[in-house]
Formats: C-alpha cells, sequence, structure tokens
C-alpha cells in the first residue's frame, strides 16, 4: 500500500466538504451540471464527504412547482445522472431533493457513493409560520420507514439510518434537513447518541438581522454538546428572492470549535473542506459516561455500510494553532487573561478565608512564575480588603542569582507595597554542603539543596507569621517536573497549578498592561517579562544567567504544543510530531526548528512526563483553570512507574515516515 495513505490512516482525520453551489430555480439539467462539476473539484482535494444544500437538484424556493409532476420526474432523472457520474468516485455525496414517494412528496437528503444511491434520508420537521409553508406541499419523514425504488435502483429510505464509512470505525454520519436542526431533541441529537460523529444538515435558511450569529452559536454549540463534528451547508442568493433572501451561509464545526466557514452573500459558487480530527471526538465520548448513559434512550438505527477514498496528505485542511493554551486575537487572549486571574484570586480568597488565614508567603525570584503569583496574591488582598503587607514575599539569592533577577524582585515588591525580605541562602547551603562532604561539583545535589532549602525556610516562616506558602511554579513545569521534589515542588496551595508556561507570559504582560498601566510596577514587569527562564542554581559566568531552561527541556512553545493534545486528546505522539512538522512547514512557531528538532523535544517531552509522574502524585491543591490539568485528584491519574515505551515507539514510526 502506498505509504502516503498509511501516513493517511494513521491521521484518524476525515476530510469533509460543503459546497454552495451555483443554481437555478427548477432548471434541473443546469443545478445537476454544477453539482457534478463541484464533485469533481472535490475529488481532486480528496474529500471524503460533500454536502450540498436543501432541494440544491432543484432550488429551495420552487413552491408550488414542487407538485408539478415534471419536476419531479426530472429531478429523479437528475439524480440516476449524479449517481451515474459519481460511478469511479469513492466520496459520500449528500444531496437536497424532493422526492415523490407513495404519493406523498418527501423533502429528501440523497447519498450517493460511487455510482449507487446508499439512501435516502426525509425531512422529519417542517416549517409552516411566518415565511415557511412547507406544510403545505411536503409530508413529515417520521411516516414511513423501509425500501423504495430510486432511479432504478432499491435503496433504504428513512430517518432511521445511519452510514458508517468501511475502514474508518470512528466515521459514521447522521443526516437531518434544515428545521430539524431548531427544534428541541433535534435528530441530530438522536443520531449522535446512536454512533454518529459526523452530522450533517442540508439547509435552506433565509437570512435576517442577527441570524449568521444565532447560526453559528447554534451549530458550534450542537457539534459540542453531540461531542461531534456538524456540517451545515445553506442555500445561496441564487435562490428567488421573492419575498425572502438567502445567503449561503455554511459552516463545519468540530466539539463546539468552528472550523471553517463561508463568506456570505457571494456571487460565485464556494466550497469549504475540513479534515476533522475523529480521534479527539472519540476520546471525549470515550470519557464521557453521561454521553453513553443518555444513549440507551435512543431507538435503534439502521447501519448502511460505504467505502470511501483515502485522501493522500499534502495539504491539511484543518488549522493549526501553534499556541494551543494562547488565543491569537489580542481581545480574546485578553478575556483569557482576565478570567484566569479572576478564578485564581477567587480560588486563593476561598481557600484563605476557609482556613481562617489572612497572609500569604512566597519567594520571589525576579522570573515570570514567581511575579504572576505576587500579582495574584496582592490582588486577593484587594478582593478580601486586607492590606498588602499581609503579602510576604522573600528574595533568597543563591549561587546562580544575578544582579538583574535580585533587583527586579526587590525593586517590584517594594513598588507593590507588599512586605518584603532577602534571605542570602549561600553560608547555609554551604555549611548543608559540608555536612553531606559534598564535593563542591555543581551538579544535582548543589542544584536541590538550595531549592530545599529555600521551601523549608518558607514553611517555617510561615508558622512563625501564621500564614500560608503559595507555590509559584507552572503547568508546563509539573508536566516536566521541572522542580525539586520536596522543594518547589511543594506548597500549601499551588496558585499557577494549572497555567502554562507560554500563557503565564502573556499573564504577566496583560497585568502590566491593563492592571498597573503607566505604574512605575510597569516598567519591571516588562524586563521580568525580557528576563531568560531559569531556576538560577547554577553559578552566574560574569553576572550572566548560565543556567537557560529552554536550553535543558526544549522550548516552552513547543512544550506546550506538545502537552495540549497529549492530555487534552490523548494524542498519540506520532501524530503529535506530524502536526508539530506542519506548523514547522508553515512557519507557525515563532522559531525556526527542523524535523529533527521537533524529534528531539518530544522524546524529550514523553520521557520527562512519564519519569516524574512521581511529582504529581503528591501535588498541592491549586485551582484548576483550563481543561487541561495534572491534578491527582481530578483530570490526571498514572502509575508513577508506568514504561513510555509504546509511546516512544509510535514517535518513531511517525519521524521514520515524515523523513522519507
Amino acid at each position: 500500500m502506498n505509504q502516503d495513505i498509511l501516513l493517511s490512516r494513521n491521521l484518524g482525520l476525515l476530510r469533509i466538504g460543503a459546497v454552495i453551489p451555483e443554481l437555478h430555480v427548477a432548471d434541473v439539467d443546469f443545478n445537476v451540471s454544477q453539482i457534478i462539476s463541484a464533485m469533481e473539484q472535490a475529488e481532486k482535494s480528496g474529500v471524503q464527504v460533500l454536502s450540498f444544500p436543501e432541494m440544491a437538484i432543484t432550488g429551495y424556493t420552487v413552491a408550488d412547482l414542487v407538485q408539478q409532476q415534471a419536476l419531479l420526474l426530472k429531478t429523479e432523472e437528475g439524480l440516476k445522472r449524479i449517481a451515474d457520474a459519481s460511478a469511479g468516485i469513492k466520496m459520500a455525496i449528500i444531496i437536497g431533493a424532493p422526492l415523490l414517494i407513495e404519493q406523498k412528496i418527501f423533502n429528501c437528503a440523497v447519498i450517493i457513493n460511487n455510482g449507487l444511491i446508499l439512501g435516502v434520508i426525509p425531512k422529519t420537521y417542517l416549517p409552516n409560520y411566518r415565511e415557511f409553508y412547507e406544510g403545505r406541499w411536503f409530508t413529515s419523514g417520521d411516516t414511513y420507514s423501509g425500501d423504495i425504488i430510486l432511479a432504478g435502483q432499491q435503496v433504504p429510505f428513512g430517518t432511521d439510518i445511519l452510514f458508517q464509512l468501511h475502514d474508518i470505525p470512528p466515521a459514521i454520519i447522521g443526516i437531518e434537513i434544515c428545521e430539524d436542526l431548531w427544534i428541541p431533541l433535534a435528530p441530530h441529537e438522536h443520531q449522535a447518541l446512536a454512533g454518529a460523529t459526523v452530522l450533517i444538515n442540508l439547509s435552506a435558511s433565509n437570512e435576517i438581522i442577527g441570524k449568521s450569529e444565532w447560526r453559528r452559536t447554534m451549530i458550534a454549540s450542537e457539534s459540542g454538546r453531540c461531542l461531534a463534528a456538524y456540517c451545515y451547508v445553506s442555500s445561496s442568493i441564487s435562490e428567488s428572492s421573492n419575498d425572502v433572501v438567502f445567503s449561503g451561509h455554511t459552516l463545519i464545526a468540530e466539539n463546539s470549535t468552528i472550523l471553517q466557514e463561508t463568506k456570505c452573500f457571494t456571487k460565485e459558487a464556494q466550497i469549504i473542506i475540513s479534515d476533522i480530527d475523529l480521534e479527539r471526538l472519540v476520546f471525549d465520548r470515550a470519557r464521557s459516561v453521561t454521553f453513553h448513559t443518555a444513549a440507551s434512550l435512543v431507538n435503534e438505527y439502521r447501519i448502511i455500510e460505504t467505502e470511501v477514498a483515502d485522501p493522500v496528505p499534502g495539504k491539511l485542511y484543518r488549522n493549526i494553532d501553534p499556541h494551543p493554551f494562547v488565543p491569537a486575537d489580542p481581545a480574546r487572549r485578553a478575556e483569557r487573561c482576565r478570567e484566569i486571574f479572576s478564578i485564581q484570586v477567587a480560588a486563593l480568597a476561598k481557600k484563605l478565608t476557609g482556613i481562617n488565614q489572612n497572609h500569604v508567603l512566597l519567594g520571589v525570584s525576579g522570573g515570570l512564575d514567581s511575579t504572576l503569583a505576587l500579582l495574584v496574591a496582592i490582588k486577593t488582598m484587594d478582593y478580601l480588603g486586607l492590606p498588602y503587607k499581609n503579602v510576604h514575599a522573600f528574595s533568597m539569592p543563591g549561587f546562580g542569582t544575578t544582579r538583574r533577577t535580585r533587583n527586579n524582585a526587590a525593586r517590584l515588591c517594594q513598588t507593590l507595597g507588599v512586605s518584603f525580605e532577602q534571605v542570602d541562602i549561600k553560608n547555609t547551603c554551604r555549611t548543608h554542603l559540608r555536612d553531606l562532604k559534598h564535593t563542591g561539583e555543581e551538579n544535582i545535589v548543589f542544584e536541590n539543596v538550595q531549592a530545599r532549602y529555600r521551601t523549608e525556610f518558607l514553611f517555617n516562616k510561615a508558622n512563625q507569621l501564621h500564614g500560608i506558602v503559595i507555590g509559584t511554579g507552572d503547568l508546563t513545569e509539573i508536566a516536566l517536573g521541572w522542580s525539586t521534589y520536596s522543594g518547589d515542588h511543594l506548597s500549601h496551595y499551588h496558585i499557577n497549578a494549572s497555567v502554562p508556561k507560554t500563557l503565564v507570559h502573556y499573564m504577566v504582560s496583560w497585568v502590566a498592561d491593563e492592571e498597573l498601566a503607566a505604574s512605575p510596577a510597569q516598567k519591571l514587569l516588562y524586563d521580568i517579562l525580557d528576563t531568560p527562564i531559569s531556576p538560577e542554581l547554577l553559578s552566574a559566568h560574569q553576572g550572566i544567567i548560565s543556567q537557560k531552561s529552554e536550553e535543558l527541556i526544549g522550548p516552552v512553545e513547543l512544550t506546550d504544543f506538545f502537552l495540549y493534545p497529549f492530555v487534552r486528546f490523548g494524542m498519540r505522539p506520532g501524530k503529535i510530531l506530524y502536526l508539530a512538522e506542519e506548523a514547522r512547514r508553515y512557519n507557525l512557531f515563532d522559531s525556526n526548528y527542523t524535523l529533527a528538532d521537533l524529534h528531539h523535544w518530544l522524546n524529550s517531552f514523553i520521557k520527562r512526563f512519564f519519569a516524574n509522574q512521581f511529582k504529581r502524585n503528591c501535588c498541592p491543591e491549586g485551582p484548576k483553570v483550563g481543561s487541561v490539568s495534572l491534578s491527582p485528584r481530578g483530570d490526571w491519574r498514572m502509575p508513577s512507574d508506568a514504561q513510555e515505551t509504546l509511546w516512544l515507539k509510535d514517535l518513531e514510526q511517525m519521524y521514520n515516515n515524515l523523513k522519507k
């Protein structure tokens, strides 16, 4: 088998497309030619499931003409032309058409693949209010379920049909039509509970003020509620404008996120294509026990199996977010920072009131994490109506502390008005190293003696001041185990526990610009933002930081890029590497990397993640702020002696494929 096809199957993606064709109302021949042309175009792009609008073969606005025998006969003839033209094209094609069946007219979705008509789904809910008159022409699809003869083929008919794509077990397609979306207990909800992961809606939704936003909200919401992909394809301005206007608003969503969307009121035909990540959907469904509990209430569906072609990888029809924790849009990013900051403040305030304490202590290093924790602490004092002096910040310079970080820590604390003290730990650490008969080599013992003494000092000082110690490390460090066990690994409350490093940077920047704009502290925060990330446990060279975290554990943006899908979606390392390589090819990352770089740091991430579960198993409490958390009491439980071999093999297999 072609290596590219093997690679494609290993990605768990399904390529779906939606077409808004140019049409002429009641001109079946013209409309069929447009549909066939769009099919051929979609095939070249590797589309596996292709959808057209409601009644695309005739136009939705034919009104009483839909009862004309000439139009109904021509519609069936047109469907045969489309089926014949699809021979040799392994693609599930879903077309809207009116059909005369058992002396009744139904508004239908017809599914065609490789020369065969696979099934017909009739519309269930017929709007008959305001501008809609469907009750005048059509019969509801819940009146009949069985087989019919259509275009010379025996075809399943009914609303109880789902379509399973052969060799792609998670790809089960459910289809509904327009109004079916908008009612309570909609057909797509039952289809999803019966196993459908891809929901298709053929629509003819007219445009009025505000409706596009309402539609967008509905599609995103329903895809999230159903843990599914939802493709909504609607009629364009080619429809009659006698009394209403159609915009061609078409959307593809996946689990509450809009992946693709058309421009409204466009004269030309449009096609949107997106690669749906079926594995993400299956992951969320597998861990959602309540989803499957609700599934017991659903009636049985007939399953029709069909085969579609494998898309050969080339262009990936899916946006890759190089910084998944950080919204790219500045307005959304600011709102995200504001919300997280509020969660942290509320959490710390509740912890203090719940344990009858009103003093907090933390070590400040002049780095990003302790700065964010300090800013949360003083905002919490505002929230509780307590003085800033109740925040006790300690700078504890060691062997690697530079003047820049020491001064920034001191000046920031003094500017903010918190209690501040500097405690030089070098002499105490030298004494302890002598007790250990340490050689003086700057090794792991040399580093951890400093980290553990700082934590010991803070805990003992907290007893003196009747306060609690706030932990400052972030989610990225927790994932990698980038902390000293029983050192900075411990605290009374870990305020940054689920804030990843890439987001910590923006959080501090947001506070500087929104909370402390034009204050003396703002300039200090900017300098802290520009300081290299370092634990500063090894001696500095000529006053310059020698120990840079990103040179040891990997670039932060890569670590967070790996962390998000690994934990949030259970994604295989090979697939993570593939997506990282796509992001690299299109220069989406902030820095330039090679494929070898991506492989090296992902390999390092996996090894560190598995090796450091023992630290996560006894992490202190801390507030969850996003969908990724590593709390052993909440989102993440694993044995500390689990082996990473399986994950590393998956990574190597993909790496070898990509090198070819």
